[in-house]
């Protein structure tokens, strides 16, 4: 069986902020019905060994000018909950996930790069049967955070259902991604992975600024790793996960205020929303 990479990114640059609007509170807190882990107990190095080490409870993966780090989950999944808490560093840092090009699916949590006085960019991603060759799809959402991801740690979490994408920080739904067709929405298996490396040939404002590495290393700590669901082999009667108290997985009125509070106030694109893009390939903004 041929799996396919679920990813969970980190792009980290340096911050200055002053949002101090905080969403109201989501009722429910999913990060809590899910077993932490260690990173050896769901996790494995995939490169860069050297740029990663693990003490007290927290991974530290970090970039300089020889190398970026990542790791990789051991199991694949069909379904489930995938979130871990993470702290950034402030600095010239620049990077995403590790590249898989190919006929893939793929789902992203990232940090694009920034400038000083300037807030954090979190971009939400979902390809579908995406490719190498620049023909790749995105479907970005992105937002101002309203805390300083370098202050403290802050749950980021994305739950895959047969039926959605819910991507969650600190337990507040920010973006619903419903399957509204087979082609638009990623269903077979696929693997966790978190990295840092050198994207700023198109993250920080489309490669405007690069990174600068006389700052080097730049760190992000991972810790509180989640990953629970339904595995790549499974069996069928394997019961998605639910990011509310319903069975469903159907979001309750006080997620959704919080969810559309968090669009109204921090969102700062919607491709949907973008003239630019050709949303004939892209038909579930349609209507």
């Amino acid at each position: 069986m041929d799996f396919f990479p679920f990813l969970l990114l980190i792009l980290m640059v340096p911050l200055t902020s002053s949002n101090a609007q905080w969403p109201p509170s989501p009722g429910y807190w999913p990060s809590s019905k899910f077993r932490s882990m260690t990173f050896y107990d769901g996790y494995r190095n995939l490169w860069g060994p050297t740029h990663q080490r693990f003490d007290q409870n927290a991974l530290t993966i970090w970039l300089d000018h020889t190398s970026g780090s990542g790791f990789k989950s051991v199991r694949a999944f069909r379904s489930g909950y995938f979130g871990a808490s993470i702290k950034l560093q402030p600095g010239y840092t620049l990077s995403n996930n590790e590249a898989h090009p190919g006929f893939h699916d793929e789902v992203d949590i990232e940090f694009l790069g920034t400038t000083f006085g300037k807030p954090y960019t979190l971009q939400t991603n979902v390809y579908i049967r995406g490719s190498g060759d620049g023909r790749i799809i995105g479907r970005e959402m992105k937002f101002h955070l309203w805390f300083d991801p370098t202050k403290n740690f802050h749950h980021y979490a994305i739950l895959w259902s047969p039926k959605e994408l819910i991507f969650l920080v600190d337990d507040v739904p920010i973006r619903r991604y419903p399957r509204k067709s087979a082609a638009t929405f990623p269903l077979r298996p696929m693997w966790v992975y978190g990295s840092i490396w050198d994207a700023s040939s198109w993250a920080t404002e489309d490669g405007k600024y690069k990174a600068d590495y006389r700052y080097q290393p730049f760190m992000a700590q991972y810790t509180n790793f989640k990953a629970s669901g339904c595995s790549a082999y499974a069996p069928t009667w394997c019961r998605p996960v639910s990011a509310s108290p319903f069975l469903s997985g159907r979001l309750t009125r006080q997620q959704n205020w919080a969810m559309r509070w968090v669009q109204s106030h921090h969102l700062v694109y919607d491709y949907c929303r973008d003239p630019k893009r050709d949303h004939s390939l892209t038909p579930e903004c349609w209507g």
